[in-house]
Formats: structure tokens, sequence, C-alpha cells
């Protein structure tokens, strides 16, 4: 566990990860996504008479489908580092996050100074 969290919080903030995950998890089902693969069950031609309208929304949905993966990934990230006792400190220098960044962000990598520093 992380020395500058103490039990209470990383309990809170697990359950919020945990919470997160189901959600994101649920969106992308319902979006037609495999929330564990890159895949997409949704067949966006039929009813769609034109094929250029089809093309686009599939093209939404794709993207939409990232990012909802991409933030899954990082909640997942987080619970990892979480389970291996690295949760909470700067993947970049090591300090510690405030415990005020993790409740506003709970998958955050790094702390303040380093993410205002991130192209």
């Amino acid at each position: 566990m992380s020395s500058h969290l103490d039990e209470a919080a990383l309990a809170a903030l697990r359950a919020a990860l945990e919470s997160e995950r189901a959600i994101l998890r649920r969106e992308i089902e319902d979006a037609g996504g495999d929330p564990d693969s890159g895949q997409v069950g949704v067949d966006l031609e039929r009813g769609f008479a034109d094929s250029a309208h089809a093309t686009a929304e599939r093209a939404n949905l794709i993207a939409v489908l990232d990012g909802l993966r991409g933030n899954l990934r990082e909640v997942e990230h987080a619970l990892a580092r979480m389970e291996a006792g690295r949760y909470g400190t700067c993947e970049r220098r090591g300090e510690p996050i405030p415990l005020e960044r993790l409740e506003a962000l709970p998958a955050a990598r790094l702390c303040i100074s380093c993410k205002s520093r991130t192209p």
C-alpha cells in the first residue's frame, strides 16, 4: 500500500475505480463493443440507405469506443498498481500523488506538476 494513503482512503479509491470500471464496461457493451477486445458488434450498414452515412456513423462509434476503452485501460492500470502496492505514486518522479488529485481522478498516473509538463 502507498504509505501516504490510509486504509480508508485506499478502500474508497478502490471502490471508485471498481465502480468506474463497471460503468465503462457497460457503456462499451451498450455501444455494441466488446470491452475485452477492439471488436465492434454493431452492423451499421443495415438500415442505412446511404453507405457514406453508415461509414461516418461507424467511424463515430469506433472513436467513442476507443475513448471508452482507453479510459477502461487507465482504470485497470490503476487497479493493477493498487494490487502491486504502487498506487498513488507519480509514475515519472515516484513522489506521492496528493489525495485530492486521486479523489478527483482516481486513475491518475502523474502528479499535477508532471501532468502539466506532459505535452
